[in-house]
């Protein structure tokens, strides 16, 4: 997964301070809110080291590229990869699956209903 989708950034676009928070919430998919209760609680439950951590994340992430997605849907997509690969990857083969049945029903139904087609694709054969 080398795809600019699946990278980590900040997104100083919507963060409050250098965007670290805000890109780990997109990253994730969690809500924003939540990450930054859990950075704030972590700055007293490591005694203000986490701060650190913080400003070196901020410093060491890249700016989230300003049109990384075309709307929500594929940002939401593209959380789901970086969270479960092989869950996407399953959910997209029953996608084709579901799309391969429908054709068929749709082919058995004209080949079916139109007896000279199914006679040229027989003698196509």
């Amino acid at each position: 997964m080398n795809s600019p989708r699946t990278k980590l950034y900040r997104d100083k676009h919507n963060g409050k301070i250098m965007g670290v928070c805000s890109g780990i919430a997109e990253y994730t998919g969690i809500d924003t809110i939540w990450i930054r209760l859990a950075a704030v609680a972590s700055i007293f439950m490591t005694s203000g080291s986490s701060i650190l951590f913080y400003f070196l994340l901020g410093l060491v992430l890249n700016k989230k590229p300003p049109h990384l997605y075309r709307d929500t849907a594929e940002e939401k997509y593209w959380q789901r990869v970086r969270q479960s690969p092989q869950r996407t990857a399953r959910e997209i083969r029953a996608n084709f699956r579901d799309i391969d049945r429908r054709l068929a029903s749709v082919e058995a139904h004209y080949v079916s209903s139109n007896p000279r087609l199914t006679a040229e694709i027989e003698r196509l054969r």
